[in-house]
């Protein structure tokens, strides 16, 4: 009977991970309104480019500390060393809340819109919809029957990429490595037709320019938006640091798998975003509803639609996927250190996989798309994330003082440089997002500000904490 987790995935299987990860719905999604804020080809990729060099600084710093404790539980485990236990109590907390099963429901949900568009799924009256919904504080209108079709698709979803994670870690790994090889070669199809197609006639060019550049402060208002845009299509590069239990020759295939495939990501969305650029103008793009569609239509007719929807749904299958084999493994580890549900620390006896933490998780990410918060969840989820990105990062300091002689198996490149760009630029993005946050609540441009919202779901756990460590003290 297996009673842990055991070492079965290597290099292959855990950079597909990585790169199945990131790439879900964001880079179909997110270059139109960033199209719509910058109003500038060069800006556009210049934003991708800056975006993508950032996280890949983010990546080489948490590298080291991967190497350093590649164990189940990834960032939760740092902060114990790092920071502490209340901490990293906190960190899973928010993982479990906001950040991970936020993104599952969300990318699920996005699979599922797509579905629908190439096969309507049914819907209720709104009549009856509105007769069904109440409104939360915080949250705003909950209406568990608008969309029903597309939400019981997402739970549907959602509940079979469990399953399949519960059958084993290998077979999940398998099925992203599989998912991943498709979701690229597609994004290749879709880049080659951009850059085969005719490019822009000199009119559509030239009415490009009735979209304004901003300049001056407005300039860095906007580029601080679309930057958000685009660490929302690169995130989930860290989450990898969540299985480490389960992968052989952790030390080093960990730091290997998180740079490799933060690279290939990187150079992926540089590519496209070229490709879209080269086949439509500005202008168009900051319309569009789904860019890639209509690059391919552009590039191959009306069928280029159905194939674009074909693209997400793999992608976003992926992502999810990822999302859901990953994210379990914190709360396995919380609930091994006493603070969390301990029957979460249960491991299938068949499948050695955490079982009862995935099944918890699908449950709460259902809660979420039945109730239709996640949406709200969702504008949370690059604010709450950046703060443990740059607190991932500073970690690199606090170890490097408090275990000196503790084995590197990998350093980060560009030591201290590196990790204090990375430190540096996540503190001025949380601040700035904050910071437009609250300026658009007072001056009544947006009914909530959600990354003050995200900080008070997160210290909602600090009672949650001192129970699960008084029921530990308690039974010790």
């Amino acid at each position: 009977m297996q009673t842990s987790l055991q070492a079965r995935l290597g290099l292959f299987s855990t950079t597909a991970i990585v790169v199945g990860t990131m790439i879900g719905s964001g880079i179909f999604k997110k270059t139109a309104p960033m199209a719509a804020l910058l109003g500038s080809p060069e800006l556009i990729v210049l934003v991708w480019v800056v975006a993508g060099l950032v996280t890949l600084c983010g990546a080489l710093s948490v590298a080291e500390v991967t190497a350093m404790m590649p164990q189940s539980g990834g960032q939760y485990r740092f902060y114990h060393h790092m920071y502490g236990e209340g901490f990293a109590f906190l960190s899973g907390w928010s993982i479990f809340t906001v950040i991970q099963t936020g993104s599952i429901a969300a990318i699920a949900y996005v699979f599922s819109d797509y579905a629908n568009s190439i096969v309507p799924l049914v819907t209720v009256a709104e009549s009856v919809v509105r007769s069904t919904s109440v409104t939360v504080p915080l949250f705003g209108i909950i209406s568990p029957l608008d969309a029903i079709g597309v939400k019981t698709l997402t739970c549907s979803l959602i509940i079979l990429l469990t399953l399949v994670n519960v059958r084993g870690v290998q077979f999940g790994g398998g099925i992203s490595s599989v998912l991943t090889v498709l979701k690229v070669a597609a994004v290749l199809a879709i880049i080659i037709a951009g850059l085969m197609s005719a490019a822009p006639s000199t009119d559509s060019v030239a009415a490009s320019s009735s979209i304004t550049v901003p300049v001056g402060w407005s300039l860095l208002t906007a580029i601080t938006f679309a930057m958000s845009k685009a660490f929302w299509a690169y995130d989930g590069w860290g989450s990898i640091a969540y299985i480490g239990d389960e992968v052989r020759d952790a030390q080093r295939t960990l730091p290997r798998a998180i740079i490799f495939g933060v690279i290939l990501v990187i150079g992926v969305y540089v590519a496209i975003n070229v490709s879209y650029l080269h086949a439509l103008p500005v202008n168009v793009i900051a319309q569009s509803k789904l860019v890639a569609a209509d690059v391919m239509i552009a590039a191959v007719g009306s069928g280029g639609a159905l194939f674009v929807a074909i693209v997400v749904m793999i992608s976003t299958l992926g992502a999810v996927n990822g999302t859901i084999l990953n994210s379990a493994r914190v709360y396995y580890a919380m609930a091994c250190d006493g603070l969390f549900f301990s029957s979460l620390k249960k491991v299938h006896p068949r499948y050695a996989t955490p079982s009862v933490s995935l099944t918890t998780q699908c449950a709460w990410s259902c809660m979420l798309v039945v109730t239709g918060t996640f949406e709200t969840l969702t504008d949370m989820l690059i604010f709450v994330s950046w703060v443990y990105y740059g607190m991932s990062a500073y970690g690199v300091f606090v170890l490097r003082r408090k275990m000196p002689d503790a084995p590197r198996p990998y350093t980060v490149w560009g030591y201290p440089y590196v990790p204090a760009v990375f430190v540096l630029f996540s503190l001025l993005f949380v601040t700035a997002t904050l910071a437009g946050d609250i300026d658009g609540y007072v001056s009544g441009r947006q009914p909530s500000v959600p990354s003050v919202m995200g900080v008070l779901i997160t210290l909602s756990g600090v009672p949650l904490y001192l129970v699960f460590k008084r029921k530990r003290s308690l039974t010790s």
